[in-house]
Formats: structure tokens, sequence, C-alpha cells
């Protein structure tokens, strides 16, 4: 290993250590004390490559705190150091988050598992994961289920992309009030120009009492209701690594439950893609959009939720598939800076300093270099890979400015550091290997 490279590495390595509580890894001590659903389906993937046992862990620790109809919850609180992040478990009366995030722990999973097999065989990792995942999705197919057959955000914080110009149209809609005192221990982390407004925070807090009040009900309207293209991506690459479980899991000295077989997934995977594909494409963008459940009306803003669908370009037609790779290489995006932006540089919301609103962030860029590779494309991997390699001279920040690559938001960020380290050791170039 050259010496740079390890040096990458090593460092990397020792911020997940540091990170890491025994049980799972926080994202970032201050900002971030607690253990956050998506966060942890990233870590796992990174850690996989040195501690497979700890990357299982993980995901085990996270899916432990499941709730009984099927949700893997946005955050699970150390009820020790609920002081330090708002809201807290106070705020929910409960030891979790009732929101959810992005389902990408599937894949993660089977990344985990394919690491280790050996490892994953001898804990019987699948078969303990493998059901709890597929009620996880069940749970997304029908009780989120909105009026084109994709799940629905009831808020902001479940899409991943907290202040994402996808959602400025529908947080209109609900009034900037809220019963809760709103703290911001955030802003002790990182600049008020780099997070959401107070207003921003108003509104968040006042579709979060709604949802608490009304019993974390998911048929119960509370004023935003959103289909989002990434989250939906991320279901549908989940859904196909559920397939590749159940289909290894006899291999592993068990079945899969029933009614959960190899063309059960590959089934509910080409359904969320065919409804995206429906309901979701812009060709005037060359991207995929949001779409509001509550008006039906699609959200025509170009940001990076919307090319994250490349991953599943291989089930798409060939010139979408084109489409979306000319949006991603045009100016909006690769072609006007150096780094990938959350939000196209065409776009009137596009800031870079400010959060989801323009800032590149390490997993959707993860996320797109997975994609880019399994196309084959050669010549873009290494514009995606560039933004790893400036992960530890920067402290590993949750995000860069995407034109000077400055780092930007909190440091010591347990997701940066992992997916540095899976771009780093990974040599696979298959999207479920």
């Amino acid at each position: 290993m050259h010496k740079d490279l390890e040096e990458d590495v090593s460092a990397a390595a020792r911020v997940l250590e540091s990170n890491w509580t025994g049980r799972y890894t926080v994202p970032a001590t201050g900002l971030y004390p607690h253990q956050w659903s998506w966060d942890s389906a990233f870590v796992a993937i990174g850690t996989r490559h040195h501690e497979p046992a700890r990357a299982r862990a993980e995901l085990v620790t996270l899916l432990d705190a499941q709730w009984a109809d099927g949700r893997v919850p946005q955050i699970v609180y150390d009820i020790g150091r609920d002081d330090d992040y708002a809201p807290g478990a106070d705020f929910w009366q409960a030891p979790t988050s009732g929101l959810v995030q992005p389902p990408v722990h599937a894949w993660a999973a089977w990344l985990v598992h394919c690491a280790d097999p050996a490892g994953s065989a001898h804990e019987g990792f699948l078969a303990r994961v493998y059901p709890r995942l597929a009620r996880w999705h069940e749970y997304l197919h029908v009780r989120r289920a909105g009026d084109v057959g994709l799940p629905i955000a009831k808020h902001p914080w479940e899409t991943g992309t907290d202040n994402s110009p996808l959602w400025d149209v529908a947080l209109e809609r609900v009034p900037p009030e809220a019963r809760t005192s709103i703290l911001r221990p955030d802003l002790q982390h990182a600049g008020s120009g780099e997070r959401p407004g107070n207003r921003d925070y108003r509104r968040y807090y006042r579709l979060a009492e709604a949802y608490r009040d009304a019993g974390c009900a998911d048929d119960v309207p509370i004023g935003f209701a959103m289909v989002c293209p990434l989250f939906s991506t991320l279901l549908a690459v989940s859904e196909l690594a559920l397939a590749r479980m159940a289909q290894a899991l006899p291999d592993a000295g068990c079945a899969a439950p029933s009614g959960h077989r190899t063309d059960t997934h590959e089934a509910a995977a080409a359904r969320v893609i065919a409804a995206m594909d429906r309901h979701l494409w812009d060709e005037t963008l060359g991207l995929y959009v949001a779409l509001d459940d509550t008006t039906g009306e699609q959200v025509r803003r170009a940001t990076v939720n919307g090319l994250v669908p490349l991953l599943l370009a291989k089930r798409a037609t060939t010139e979408r598939s084109e489409r979306m790779l000319a949006t991603l290489t045009g100016p909006g995006f690769l072609g006007g800076g150096t780094f990938l932006p959350s939000v196209s540089r065409e776009d009137p919301a596009f800031d870079p300093a400010l959060y989801w609103r323009g800032p590149a962030w390490f997993n959707t860029t993860w996320l797109l270099l997975r994609a880019v590779r399994a196309l084959d494309r050669d010549d873009l991997a290494p514009r995606l890979r560039q933004h790893f390699a400036l992960a530890a001279a920067e402290g590993f920040p949750e995000y860069l400015d995407p034109d000077t690559g400055t780092g930007r938001g909190t440091r010591q960020f347990s997701w940066t550091a992992a997916l540095t380290l899976d771009v780093l050791l990974a040599d696979e170039s298959g999207l479920l290997r």
C-alpha cells in the first residue's frame, strides 16, 4: 500500500474507532451523540473492510430498536446524553425518534455479509437481519405508500436531505410555529451560514409535534407528504439486496421466511422502478424529481437526489441513462465546478455553504461513484473519487464546498471516514458485490 494511502486509511480508521461506543458508531461525538439510522448503514459499509464483526454489530444494534410496525427509527437515543441533542427522547417520549430515514440498510447488510461470509455465517448474521429488513421494507411499501405507490416522507428529516429545495413549497404550507422550545446545539459545531435557519426549525418542530401527537400514525395527514427519488432508489436497491439474501439463506443453513423469496424482492424493486419512471422522471431537467403527494404535483428542482437513480441505470432505458449522465456531467453538476453539489449550480437556491442546498456530500458522491463504476464509466469515476482524496486533509468533514473543496459542517464525521475507507480499499465495481 502506498504510504499516503496507508496514512489516509489509518486516519479514517481512527475516526471510526473514536466514534465507536462499544455497540454502535455515533456520527460525530459533539453534534450527533446518538445512533442515526442511515449513518450506521454507511458506517457499516466502510467498517466491513477492517472490522467486519463490528460492522455486523452496528446493523444488529440498530435493528434491535425496530418498532413493532416494522419501521427502523431515524435516531436511537443514548438516554444518558439526551441533553446534548434536540429534539431528544423527552420530545418523542420514547427511546427513539418516531421518524425514519432512507432505507439503505439491506444493501449495507449484504455488503457486510460479502466482506466476511464465514464470520457472517458463524454469527447467523443473515438469518438474524433478513426478516427484520423484510419487515422494514413491508412497512415502507404498505404503511408509507403514497398515491403513486412510492413511499412518502412525513418530514424533511426522513429524506436525509433536510433542507433541500425539493421541500420548500410543501414547507411553506407549514406554519413556522411550534410549542416546543427550540434549542440549537448544532450551532456550536457549525456556523449559522451552514445550517438551516430558525424559521426552518420552527417548521421542522411543528411537523414533528404533529406526527408525535398523532401517535406516529402514518394514516394521519400532518401537512407534509413527499416522494423522494433518493429514498425510492435506495428502497429498490435494497430490495435487490434482499433478493440476494433470500437466495443465500439456504446455503447459510436456514430458509428464508415464508412469503419472502428472491422473486418477491425482485418484483418489489421492479414496481418501485416502474413507478419512479412513470411519476418522477423529468425529461427537461434530465433527472428524477420529487413529488408532492398532497397535491400530486412534481417538484421540478434539479438536485443530487434526482441523480442517485443512476444506481438503477442498468434497469432503465439506455436513452434515460445517457440523459442522466449528461446531466451529471453538465454545467449544473460536475461540468460546472470541481465537486458534485447537492443542488444544481443553475438552481436559484444554490448555496455552496448551506447544508443540503449546495455543498458536496460524501454519501451522495459515494452513491454516484458506485453508479458510474457499475456502468463502466471509468472516465467519470476519478472525478468523483477526488472528493475522498480531500477527506483526511480536511479533517473528515460532513461536507465540502463544491467549488473550493473546503471542509464544512462538523469534523471527524463517521460516514465520511467510513466511505473514504470503502473508496480507498474496495475493488468491486458491481452494485451489489
